[in-house]
């Protein structure tokens, strides 16, 4: 992105992770583009650009939206996570999608897993119990050209069931 004189852009403050950010853009800049130009959260991936392949997704106020159909000023002092940030809430150093996602091996190229697991972790707050179905439709809004979901909805589903169940998390760690 070109960079012109500030005093053309707005500056907009958001939460990021938990931490209060700021930056500039102009009233057209995607989220997208400006978490990962202005703020540096590149872990937020560009795909489609058209809110079809979901790598981009974020959650905005706990909510699961594709960053690429959002404008960066629609995101003014609301509460943005990205995948960044998932793991900041354990001691462990990866959240337990993610573990679980590595346990699976949910993953191949990886482009599209930062999207997916922002889903996946907004979905298991509504949906704490799902069928392989239910994870099944909720991943129809994700294209993933590497690894045909399945080890994915294993992992899903697993981190549905320690949750459901902590004992099964102190059984594994036995």
């Amino acid at each position: 992105m070109k960079r012109y004189e500030k005093d053309t852009f707005n500056r907009i403050s958001l939460t990021l992770n938990g931490v209060e950010r700021s930056g500039y853009t102009d009233s057209r800049m995607l989220l997208s583009d400006f978490l990962r130009l202005e703020l540096g959260a590149t872990g937020t991936h560009v795909g489609c650009e058209h809110g079809v392949c979901g790598a981009c997704t974020v959650q905005i106020d706990g909510i699961a939206v594709r960053s690429c159909l959002q404008l960066a000023v629609q995101a003014q002092d609301r509460k943005v996570d990205t995948v960044e940030g998932l793991a900041q809430e354990t001691a462990e150093g990866l959240a337990d999608l993610q573990e679980a996602f590595h346990r699976h091996h949910a993953l191949q190229c990886g482009y599209c897993t930062a999207g997916i697991l922002m889903s996946c972790e907004h979905y298991l707050r509504r949906v704490p119990n799902p069928t392989e179905h239910d994870v099944r439709e909720m991943l129809s809004g994700h294209l993933c050209r590497c690894t045909g979901y399945t080890n994915i909805v294993n992992a899903v589903l697993d981190v549905a069931a320690l949750r459901n169940n902590p004992t099964l998390v102190e059984d594994k760690n036995a």
